[in-house]
């Protein structure tokens, strides 16, 4: 494998935990190799991703040992196309705005069918529909959880350097970028961003106190120090915690669940346990934002 390629394949190795590193990302660079200098794009990778992901919420309605495997191994295929898309966009240069905005949404589809799967399964179970109740506030959660996940990632990205950072915008640049749209599906995926960016920053105050300070003083241009400073600590922020609230953090836990047939666990350790752990990381990365304002 070329190393150098490799890594040009990637948004940054700093943001890429080990299961990533090791597994998924590997995969994903041969097909994209392979996908390259053909028309495949990375769009039509990330629409395969999304039924190929919804299939495993299908796979985990059935109280079935093979098929529940059958839906981890759908899953991980999904991730795999996941890691396709992004590393055959920066291979061949085909980057789109919304295409980012679909990788995101894709996510969110395969794990919405999931709790929906996993509903359907209890409800037949134990003869009650109150489990929808658990997959609306476990996809609420998700939801929330994934937007600060990616949030946080993309403004390490940002430290790294203004290109890597490139997809770091605020509601205002998006709100701008949305009113110069035609009316029409990329439109109303924008309009959906647009209040996505809106979440995350109400989410995180001292975060903007600090960008706006830093953006004040120093504009784009911020010194290298600054910027060493605020990722050692951001990594590991990311080690720590919000790797937990990945796609491997979470699914190594509910592929263990899944597995042993007590399905509604996992409602639980998406609500408690990962509310938990989102809560925690907001607040330890707006102390280190508040620290860095202080100096």
């Amino acid at each position: 494998m070329d190393k150098k390629e490799y890594e040009s394949s990637l948004k940054s190795i700093e943001t890429e935990n080990i299961v990533d590193r090791t597994f998924y990302r590997p995969i994903g660079f041969k097909i994209a190799k392979l996908l390259k200098n053909t028309s495949i794009t990375p769009n039509m990778i990330t629409v395969l991703s999304i039924f190929v992901g919804v299939g495993a919420g299908f796979l985990f309605y059935y109280d079935n040992l093979l098929y529940n495997i059958g839906g981890i191994l759908l899953l991980v295929c999904a991730n795999i196309l996941d890691c396709v898309d992004g590393q055959l966009a920066r291979l061949t240069g085909i980057k789109s705005k919304i295409g980012r905005i679909l990788d995101g949404f894709a996510g969110d589809l395969w794990f919405a069918s999931i709790y929906i799967g996993f509903a359907l399964r209890l409800a037949n179970e134990y003869g009650t529909y109150w489990f929808f109740a658990l997959a609306v506030l476990s996809g609420m959660s998700h939801l929330f959880q994934a937007n600060i996940t990616d949030y946080y990632k993309t403004l390490h990205l940002y430290f790294i350097s203004k290109e890597k950072g490139a997809e770091f915008q605020t509601p205002e640049q998006i709100k701008k970028q949305h009113a110069q749209m035609k009316f029409g599906i990329s439109r109303m995926f924008y309009f959906l961003y647009e209040w996505y960016t809106t979440l995350q920053v109400k989410s995180t105050p001292k975060l903007q106190q600090m960008l706006t300070q830093l953006h004040d003083k120093y504009g784009d241009d911020i010194p290298e120090e600054i910027r060493l400073k605020f990722r050692a600590q951001s990594k590991q922020l990311m080690k720590k915690y919000i790797d937990l609230l990945t796609f491997n953090g979470r699914t190594l836990v509910m592929f263990v669940i899944v597995l042993s047939g007590f399905v509604w666990v996992y409602y639980l350790y998406e609500i408690l346990v990962l509310n938990t752990v989102v809560a925690i990381s907001i607040k330890k990365h707006e102390s280190l934002c508040e620290s860095l304002l202080d100096k």
